[in-house]
């Protein structure tokens, strides 16, 4: 990737803050609290046997960002036939994708949808390695030019598979303006939803400073503020949502967000009375989130003398071993009112939006209302006493990992890294899990058998 500035620098961008703030976060010492990974490993896994595809296959994981609800994160994919046949193909896909000469749009839709199936499906660094920066070239050029909205959308999926199988330093620097100008700029909708997401996995994955990554959750927190309008797209939810999804994935990077929690917080509630249920959902898991890293573990050289007695709290269920928390900083001012309004949604039946969405906001409000009472409390936190071990059940959320293998989500940052990349990674989620270490140090968690999972 030593030529990718030279070659995909294109918009004149000079040298970023990262030459300045190149160190990354430190791993968190708190349980709240994700580990920054950043892609630091460059390990080469070799990549085992895959999958043949069809041409004419479904194409919903090559265009799609979305996860679309929390309850799909919750099954495990289904495994392929093993084949070596996809290699030469993508081989032959790469090197189309690289030349461009007398191609058609309709030749490169076909050509970069193949390229993000494959990647999807397969973990193909070493398909990649070495042709990253002619790749990424080929890629602005087809966002840049925005010539079809299924070829940017497509050239954007494109660039964040190939960050997410071989990530480098350089991407981020190469890329964040030319999609910022899709965000701003596009008359699609669906393309600058999809630069959002690009954004943020090339942010996560490519290179960006602390700085960087700060500069780029305020940019889409102005998103979510303006309603859409900071990017020509007023009340869209779709961009929204998107921003918001981002911002998310992008906090769990940062250790301590005490500057940036408030503000935040603050649009964060407004957008709890959107009319789109996917926007509320997605404030509401921000909200929790903040709670979620705004306390620590109380050490054992604090003294309790120095803390408001509100400003500690333990476990409810008082479990040995488990130690109270203390409040870092405030989230939001007003916890009591947004309490209530947690609790409305929680227990919403209107006529406004259909069944499936009522449920939806019922269940996840339900979560985020009970985390931000008690932020030890993780998403699908359940009280009832296991009989098994004597224990409430706490985090019930696993996803499955091929048939006896289970993840447990218990914290608010793994739900958020978890649906980061599968709005990348799609159905490929756990072939990625289990070669790509770039993907795993992202969500680092122990695999469970599915017997002893359901034990406890």
């Amino acid at each position: 990737m030593h030529d990718l500035r030279r070659q995909a620098l294109e918009s004149g961008k000079t040298v970023s803050r990262k030459a300045r703030s190149k160190n990354g976060s430190p791993a968190s010492s708190t349980p709240n609290s994700a580990p920054p990974s950043r892609a630091a490993s460059r390990s080469r896994a070799v990549s085992r046997a895959g999958s043949e595809e069809d041409e004419n296959g479904n194409l919903s994981d090559e265009t799609s960002f979305s996860t679309n609800s929390i309850d799909e994160l919750l099954h495990g994919d289904a495994s392929d036939p093993i084949t070596d046949a996809w290699r030469a193909d993508l081989a032959d896909r790469i090197q189309e994708l690289i030349d461009r000469k007398r191609s058609s749009v309709q030749g490169r839709e076909k050509c970069l949808a193949i390229y993000v199936r494959t990647l999807t499906s397969q973990y193909a660094e070493e398909d990649i390695r070495g042709k990253e920066a002619e790749l990424v070239v080929a890629f602005l050029k087809s966002i840049k030019a925005e010539t079809s909205e299924r070829e940017t959308i497509l050239a954007m999926k494109a660039l964040a598979m190939t960050v997410v199988t071989s990530p480098s330093d350089l991407i981020y620097e190469a890329v964040a303006s030319p999609l910022k100008r899709v965000i701003s700029d596009s008359t699609s909708i669906p393309s600058k939803a999809a630069a959002i997401h690009c954004l943020g996995t090339c942010t996560f994955f490519g290179g960006a400073s602390d700085d960087e990554i700060l500069d780029n959750m305020a940019y889409l927190l102005e998103i979510v503020a303006s309603d859409g309008a900071f990017i020509e797209a007023q009340d869209e939810p779709t961009p929204v949502v998107a921003a918001l999804e981002e911002w998310g994935s992008l906090s769990t990077l940062i250790e301590d967000l005490a500057g940036e929690s408030e503000e935040a917080a603050e649009y964060f509630v407004d957008q709890l009375s959107s009319s789109d249920a996917a926007v509320q959902i997605a404030a509401g898991e921000n909200i929790a989130l903040l709670y979620e890293k705004s306390y620590r573990p109380l050490a054992e050289d604090d003294g309790l003398a120095e803390y408001n007695e509100d400003d500690i709290i333990s476990d409810p269920d008082d479990i040995p071993g488990v130690p109270k928390l203390i409040k870092n900083y405030n989230v939001y001012r007003r916890t009591d009112v947004l309490k209530d309004t947690l609790s409305d949604l929680a227990t919403l039946n209107t006529r406004r939006q259909s069944k499936k969405e009522q449920k939806s906001l019922r269940t996840n409000f339900a979560d985020i209302l009970d985390s931000v009472e008690y932020p030890t409390h993780g998403p699908r936190y359940q009280n009832a006493i296991s009989q098994d071990t004597g224990k409430r059940y706490g985090s019930r959320m696993t996803v499955r990992i091929h048939k006896e293998g289970v993840m447990r989500i218990d914290k608010w940052w793994k739900l958020h890294r978890l649906q980061g990349l599968r709005r990348v990674l799609q159905s490929g989620f756990v072939a990625h899990y289990e070669k790509n270490p770039v993907v795993f140090e992202s969500l680092p968690i122990m695999i469970m058998n599915d017997r002893k999972a359901a034990r406890e």
